[in-house]
């Protein structure tokens, strides 16, 4: 590598880890680099002179940062980046924001700025992304919903399909928004209802926030404090752990290889002899019963006996089904 070459890759380097928003001391900067302390403060004057506001503060405490809202040139990408920024704006269809074209223009604009070794990396993953079959989310919903987070403001929203024309209205719901997530193609809000004195987890495509929004108010602590871990425990039907609230076993006369695909997230144990057992779990014993049955097998040794008698229920009604069919 010559020793222009290797300066514009340092260079790259030192801008990306500047853009990350925190002061770096020098002594830092110059380790993460391999480089002098010098070093460092000369590349920083050669990043100033093009452009890129950056601040030193002095002393044991200080550290450069990059300054926020400055005007500056084209950003500089590295690799990672690149990749970072064309699977992104390509996986911008899963969201459902309705911002596919947009994302793609993003994308070609970016593209077409990048010098030739960079373009071809970011043409390396170029893909396909299947936007979501449930109804795409409003920009300006999401725009207004992260707002309202940021802000730490109460929302008043209406969920749901609306009330029939004749019935009365129904006033909106005032909630403290937490987190906006995507998840599973979908928006999700998770607020704390004010109404039902509990956590609640709005589909955003269902919802519509008023204006204006509420008094700000103290950010509550969520259970179990990781909101990817709560929404996992709420999709299981499970209002604390992360874990299906119903599980159970039972033994089907079927391969292991052949239910294995179809288990979902469920352990299936081989026994031999063309059976296996089945452990799996779900929100409910009468849906964990239906979803053994779906396997089309004879099925023996279930347990626990929550299980049992969901099988019984689910027997009862299916016969209820059929003899009504029949007449």
């Amino acid at each position: 590598m010559t020793t222009s070459s290797a300066t514009t890759t340092r260079l790259l380097a030192l801008l990306s880890l500047l853009q990350t928003p925190r002061d770096w001391p020098g002594s830092l900067l110059a380790d993460r680099l391999g480089v002098s302390h010098r070093t460092v403060r000369r590349d920083v004057e050669r990043l100033r002179e093009m452009g890129y506001a950056i601040h030193a503060d002095r002393g044991s405490a200080g550290g450069y940062r990059l300054e926020a809202g400055a005007q500056l040139p084209p950003l500089l990408l590295d690799e990672d980046q690149v990749t970072a920024v064309a699977v992104a704006l390509q996986a911008v269809p899963l969201l459902g924001t309705g911002a596919d074209e947009a994302a793609a223009r993003a994308l070609e604009t970016i593209r077409r700025v990048m010098p030739p070794r960079l373009r071809r990396r970011a043409d390396a993953v170029r893909f396909e992304a299947a936007p979501p079959r449930s109804a795409a989310v409003s920009t300006d919903v999401l725009l207004a919903l992260s707002a309202a987070v940021r802000a730490r403001e109460v929302l008043r929203i209406d969920y749901g399909d609306g009330p029939a024309a004749d019935a009365a209205p129904v006033p909106p719901r005032p909630v403290e928004p937490h987190h906006l997530v995507a998840a599973r193609g979908r928006w999700y809000l998770v607020a704390w209802d004010l109404t039902r004195d509990d956590w609640r987890v709005f589909r955003v495509d269902r919802l519509t926030p008023r204006t204006p929004t509420g008094p700000r108010f103290t950010p509550r602590a969520l259970p179990g404090g990781d909101v990817g871990r709560f929404l996992a425990a709420r999709f299981k039907g499970s209002t604390s752990d992360d874990a299906w609230p119903c599980r159970g076993s039972v033994v089907l006369d079927l391969p292991a290889h052949e239910v294995a695909p179809f288990a979902g997230d469920g352990v299936v144990e081989d026994l031999g002899d063309g059976r296996c057992r089945l452990e799996a779990g779900s929100w409910s014993w009468v849906a964990l019963a239906t979803l053994v049955v779906r396997f089309d097998a004879a099925i023996s040794d279930a347990r626990p006996p929550e299980l049992v008698d969901a099988f019984a229920r689910v027997s009862e009604r299916l016969t209820t089904a059929a003899d009504a069919s029949r007449r």
